[in-house]
């Protein structure tokens, strides 16, 4: 099924599959994160040396964004190579490598080797604990929410606005961050048990490896002052915090309010954020960050500005994606107007019956579709959950309903797995607070 605006669109899962039909050689790759955590994928590939590179290319991509690292093995000297030449200092995926290397604060490696080393994993059974007096904080780009939670029940909760992407004084996080802590915790007698944190960004033991809250502060700053961050403010309560990507945080309160494991959560706003639990009911400390994931393997299409990658997820699967088939929609949106501002004028016309917008949506929801299917290779998916601006009203309706029809026709088994669905209030806010105080 091609995406009605966007003829040159090849899905991964598509391009991939057909590679794999006519690959033989088996090949095997590993990624490994902190603490020797390693996640090993097996696969094949054929005789014809430029779809291998491009095959294993992708893939590795795929793979770091999805569950990270800084060590990549491969029993393949001719693609070790390859993969060496593209993640070096001015390579290909020299983004990819500097990225990685801050992340986990070690030198990026390639390695070949026969030995390639299994799958090491350690999921963690954060949240769902809701005894005692909890605070839960959610750190977003322009608000800030706080939850005073009690035995379970949320007996306080407030949005507070801040500016966090604009300023560079670390002090103005710090202080903000602990008013609104002070004041959950106030409502609960001064005397709280434990604080829960959902933030976007990068997260490993409780430390701000990379996040866009912090984006205007000076690298010497962020090391010396944001990377425990909450750490520090949880000492001054003298308590213990868990921090944990928004993401996760909104994947588990859907798992909590449906009682059910294999969730993934995906929010399309600003980019795209991802979240997993598992079948087991833990998070992974997997990246996630499939924003940076490929999604189209067409080398022309659109490039992500920050990464300077094409056809990469934040393009396809945010207010990004709208903007762009907005043209091929017979829309002008005029060049002073926010990109917030741009994605409400598409909404208020598919709300007003124009074709044309209806259209960006339902490529949207093909693009969505074939998306999926890529991502349940890696991922075990039970309950897709769909958040963020961009799948509010009719739009949204249009999104999984084409998402859908993709999967029924071309991925029927999976179709009959997966159920995707959209939180309702009271798991997006009430949901959210209790889930982000449990962990």
């Amino acid at each position: 099924m091609q995406p009605i605006l966007d003829n040159d669109f090849i899905p991964a899962i598509k391009w991939t599959k057909n590679f794999l039909a006519d690959a033989s050689i088996p090949v095997s790759v590993a990624v490994e994160r902190e603490n020797s955590l390693t996640y090993r994928y097996d696969t094949r590939i054929g005789k014809n040396q430029a779809d291998n590179e491009f095959y294993i290319e992708r893939l590795v991509k795929m793979l770091l964004w999805t569950v990270g690292g800084f060590k990549i093995y491969i029993n393949r000297k001719e693609l070790a190579a390859y993969l060496s030449n593209c993640y070096s200092d001015g390579g290909l995926r020299s983004f990819d490598k500097k990225f990685m290397e801050r992340v986990y604060e070690k030198p990026f490696q390639i390695i070949f080797t026969d030995d390639v080393p299994a799958t090491k994993g350690n999921p963690q059974a954060i949240g769902r604990n809701l005894s005692g007096s909890r605070v839960g904080f959610d750190a977003g780009g322009s608000d800030m929410k706080v939850s005073a939670v009690k035995d379970g029940e949320v007996v306080f909760s407030e949005e507070i606005v801040w500016l966090p992407k604009l300023n560079e004084n670390p002090a103005y996080h710090y202080e903000n961050i602990r008013e609104a802590i002070k004041r959950g915790a106030e409502r609960l007698g001064g005397k709280i048990d434990a604080i829960g944190v959902s933030s976007a960004g990068i997260y490993i033991g409780n430390r701000t490896m990379v996040a866009s809250l912090f984006l205007k502060i000076p690298q010497e700053q962020f090391d010396a002052q944001i990377k425990d961050i909450y750490i520090n403010i949880a000492r001054e309560f003298g308590v213990s915090v868990r921090v944990a990507n928004d993401g996760d945080v909104a994947a588990l309160a859907g798992s909590m309010c449906l009682e059910k494991n294999g969730v993934l959560g995906i929010a399309m706003g600003t980019s795209e954020a991802v979240g997993y639990v598992d079948q087991s009911g833990k998070i992974t400390g997997w990246l996630n960050e499939l924003a940076f994931a490929p999604a189209d393997y067409n080398t022309k299409a659109i490039r992500d500005e920050w990464s300077g990658d094409y056809g990469v997820g934040c393009k396809y699967f945010s207010q990004d994606a709208v903007i762009k088939l907005a043209g091929a929609a017979g829309i002008d949106l005029p060049d002073n107007l926010t990109l917030a501002e741009k994605l409400k004028v598409v909404q208020k016309l598919v709300n007003e019956g124009h074709e044309g917008a209806r259209q960006i949506f339902e490529t949207i929801g093909v693009y969505f579709g074939y998306a999926i299917a890529y991502y349940a290779e890696f991922y075990d998916i039970n309950y897709l959950q769909v958040l963020g601006r961009v799948t509010s009203g009719i739009g949204g309706d249009l999104i999984i309903e084409n998402a859908n029809r993709v999967l029924l026709e071309e991925f029927s088994e999976l179709a009959q797995k997966v159920t995707l669905y959209v939180p309702d209030e009271y798991e997006r806010r009430v949901g959210q607070a209790i889930a982000a105080a449990s962990l």
